[in-house]
This record gives structure tokens, C-alpha cells and sequence, in this order.
């Protein structure tokens, strides 16, 4: 079991959405330092004056996921302000939902960079403290997409497939270390926080509310969890696409459960919130 209390918390994208309840649900179990690190300089000072006026301990800094020196920067500055990172969530993400032709090399460079490259440097920069230590909890929130082909959804699946795969071979690499080192791997469908407005949930699957997959995912940390899906029937995809042909589960899939119908409407948060520009300033605090 692990205890969030008096650990120190990073969540990349934590100045709103569910990075955002995550790190005040971290707060609310006794973490003694939530650290935010978000691209988005008017909402991370709006959530760290928050967190701070209600008594807890809490550092922001500016900081770009896409770009390896940010993330190196900011990295030596947390573990030299605050000190080594016990739990980890690389939750920031972005998403274009168009169709593959429609997606310009940027749309395709920035998904992998913030959705892949970003996850990775981030954890390599903490790791070798938590190694050092011998303890640590890596939360990746991939997706439900990592488990089936979306139209809309060609690359940003494609960038959870990878997360999916890279998460699980550490979990692996970190298992043989014979320590405290954990990795938790989420897959929700679906989350109501504007990210996929516009979407369609599936048959039987739910569009998720904030709270409902955050709670999911505290839980998960604290029994040790290997995964988080969330809803129910992502459990039934890795069965599904095992055992049935490919036309059969494009069928169900596809047909029955319109799964790849939930992207036709999809609009996303408005561009000048979608992918921000990081501004100068480097640190909140």
C-alpha cells in the first residue's frame, strides 16, 4: 500500500482539469508538498494562490512538457527547492482530432512531444532521485485509445500506444529493482473536462465525470494498482481484440458499440486553449 501522506507530489497539466484534482485530492491525503508544473501561466498562479490561502504547501513553475531544457530546467529547480518527487502523474496531454490527412507536421510533432517525448524526459529527470531512494510512485495517464483504433483519433492513439508500452516495460524494469518503485498506468475513456468536447460516448460506456476518475485513480495508488481503467468496459477491449478478427471487432466495435463513430463531432477546447504558449516567467511560487 502506498501513503500519499507527507509525500512530495508533481502533476505535470495540474493547473486544471484532473491534474488539477488530483493534486488537491493529494492535499486532502496529508501530501506535505504538492508541486504544479502547467504551460498555462494565468491558470497555474490562479490554482497555487488557491492551494496556498488554504494552508497547504504549494510551488508552481511554468513549464513547457515539449521542451526537453524546460523540463531539465525545472527539474534541477524542483529537487534542489523542494527536494526528490515521491509521486509522480504525467498527466498533461493534447489532443487534435482530425482525420490523418488533415494533420499538419506540427499537429503530429507537438501531440508526440507533449504526449510521449514529454512523459518520458519527465520521468527520466526524477527517476534516478526515486532509484536513489529506492522508492516511488510513477502515475501515466494513457488512454482507453491505447487499446483500439479511433477515426480522428489516428494520432493521438498512436501517442497512448506508445505510452502504454514504454509505461508498462518500466514498470517491468523498476519490479526487477526489488524496491518500492511502482508504476500505475490509467486508461479512461472519455473525461468531461472539455479536452474531448464535442465527443460521443460509446454504448454502455459513459463519458467520465472529473471526480469520478480521479477518486479511481487515488484509490489505485494507494493499493498498489498495475492499471486504472475506467469505465468498466475498457476492460473488455485487450479480450476483445485478442480473441475476435479484426472485421469482427470492427463490427462490434465499430457497429454495434459505435465506437468509431465518438470523434465525428468532436471539437475540443478552443485553439487558444488548446495548445498554449508557455510564457518567460519561469516560476510561480
Amino acid at each position: 500500500m502506498t501513503l500519499i501522506k507527507d509525500k512530495v507530489v508533481l502533476v505535470t497539466g495540474g493547473a486544471n482539469g484532473i491534474g488539477k484534482l488530483l493534486g488537491e485530492k493529494c492535499l486532502r491525503e496529508g501530501a506535505r508538498h504538492l508541486v504544479i508544473w502547467d504551460i498555462n501561466g494565468k491558470n497555474l498562479e490562479s490554482t497555487v494562490k488557491s492551494l496556498q490561502n488554504a494552508g497547504y504547501r504549494v510551488s508552481g513553475y511554468l513549464v513547457d512538457v515539449a521542451n526537453i531544457q524546460d523540463i531539465e530546467t525545472a527539474a534541477q529547480e524542483v529537487l534542489a527547492e523542494v527536494g526528490k518527487v515521491d509521486i509522480l502523474f504525467n498527466n498533461a496531454g493534447v489532443v487534435v482530432g482530425k482525420l490523418f490527412k488533415e494533420h499538419s507536421a506540427r499537429d503530429i510533432e507537438k501531440t508526440f512531444e507533449v504526449n510521449v517525448l514529454g512523459v518520458m524526459h519527465v520521468t527520466r529527470c526524477f527517476l534516478p532521485a526515486m532509484l536513489q531512494y529506492g522508492s516511488g510512485h510513477i502515475v501515466n495517464i494513457a488512454s482507453a485509445s491505447s487499446m483500439t483504433p479511433n477515426p480522428k483519433m489516428s494520432v493521438y492513439a498512436s501517442s497512448k500506444w506508445a505510452v502504454m508500452g514504454w509505461s508498462e516495460s518500466l514498470r517491468i524494469e523498476l519490479e526487477r529493482e526489488n524496491r518500492e518503485l511502482r508504476v500505475l498506468t490509467v486508461c479512461p475513456g472519455y473525461i468531461d473536462t472539455g479536452m474531448f468536447a464535442g465527443a460521443k460516448a460509446p454504448l454502455l460506456t459513459p463519458i467520465l465525470s472529473p471526480e469520478r476518475i480521479t477518486d479511481q485513480i487515488i484509490k489505485g495508488i494507494k493499493r498498489n494498482k498495475l492499471f486504472v481503467f475506467s469505465p468498466n468496459m475498457v476492460y473488455l477491449l485487450p479480450p476483445l481484440r485478442a480473441i475476435l478478427p479484426t472485421r469482427w471487432f470492427d463490427f462490434i466495435g465499430g457497429k454495434v458499440f459505435g465506437v468509431y463513430k465518438t470523434m465525428s463531432d468532436f471539437v475540443g477546447r478552443p485553439p487558444q486553449e488548446a495548445l498554449p504558449e508557455k510564457p518567460k516567467e519561469k516560476e510561480l511560487a
